[in-house]
């Protein structure tokens, strides 16, 4: 049980999860207060739109149509992964459900079956819609999977919440089967290691020396460079899912890092020019090459 976030401290905790995130013009105070309280907030919900397009997606979620006004959630998860910001306060989301789930969601514990609908979800929780048709057919990209876990884990994080405060609307209202294509139990667990993972093992001082390689610069990545940075980096890389090495990684900078680099520069959503394998500050940043 919480009070929300601020819009604020919400948008710093999508990013400082490594999210690529887009403000959607009047989100902040786009909402549906006046239909009712928004908090305290107890979890998070994931949806899918059964949409194709993800402008279309993303407009529908912000206006909502004439028989159900938006915004439709506070976030729109497209294919590649960006997370959009429609709207923040009461958004129409969640519906009525199962107050025997909100319960189990607050006790952070296995759900129960919801059979009914006899709670306010839309006070209760951050929404996220996800952009996918929900036919059982229609693929989820490693990198909206991704995002989704991030975000789930975003909220937790924020709010100091175990994985058992993320749920699926299909958990919440009897009848719903979103989102399809993946199961919520499979995604709670890829945010429990998510969160186990980055939590501090101690609270002892954090040491003068930084945890990660500061951004050595562009230029700093040029034929003949040798360094254990490069090195730090590919193994990073790897780590990410986008090495593209033969042989390594070594120290030597090589063709090999500049496509592994850019395979990462696209799994933050970059493209194009911004694509081009050259390590740029927000890229290196996100990749967290620990210190050489």
């Amino acid at each position: 049980m919480a009070a929300p976030m601020s819009a604020a401290r919400f948008l710093k905790a999508l990013q400082d999860e490594g999210l690529t995130v887009v403000q959607v013009g009047d989100w902040r105070t786009h909402n549906r207060n006046h239909k009712g309280s928004w908090g305290p907030v107890h979890g998070v919900m994931f949806h899918h739109t059964v949409t194709t397009g993800s402008a279309h997606t993303v407009d529908l979620c912000r206006h909502g149509h004439s028989a159900l006004p938006g915004p439709l959630c506070h976030g729109v998860i497209t294919k590649d992964g960006r997370v959009h910001l429609v709207g923040y306060g009461r958004a129409n989301h969640a519906g009525l459900g199962d107050e025997e789930v909100l319960q189990a969601v607050i006790d952070e514990r296995a759900l129960p079956a919801d059979n009914e609908a006899n709670t306010d979800g839309n006070r209760s929780f951050y929404g996220f819609e996800c952009e996918n048709l929900g036919d059982g057919k229609d693929p989820w990209p490693a990198a909206q999977l991704e995002a989704i876990e991030r975000v789930g884990a975003a909220i937790c994080r924020a709010h100091g919440w175990g994985h058992r405060s993320v749920i699926g609307h299909l958990e919440w209202q009897p009848g719903k089967i979103d989102p399809r294509g993946f199961t919520m139990d499979s995604m709670r667990a890829r945010i429990h290691e998510r969160l186990e993972d980055e939590a501090p093992e101690s609270t002892a001082p954090e040491p003068s020396v930084p945890w990660y390689e500061p951004f050595p610069g562009a230029a700093f990545f040029r034929a003949g460079r040798r360094s254990a940075i490069v090195t730090a980096m590919g193994k990073r890389l790897v780590a990410e899912g986008c090495g593209r090495y033969k042989v390594g990684p070594g120290p030597a900078w090589s063709e090999a890092d500049r496509q592994s680099y850019a395979a990462w520069q696209r799994k933050c959503g970059y493209s194009g020019a911004a694509a081009d394998g050259i390590p740029g500050k927000s890229s290196w940043d996100r990749l967290k090459v620990p210190n050489s």
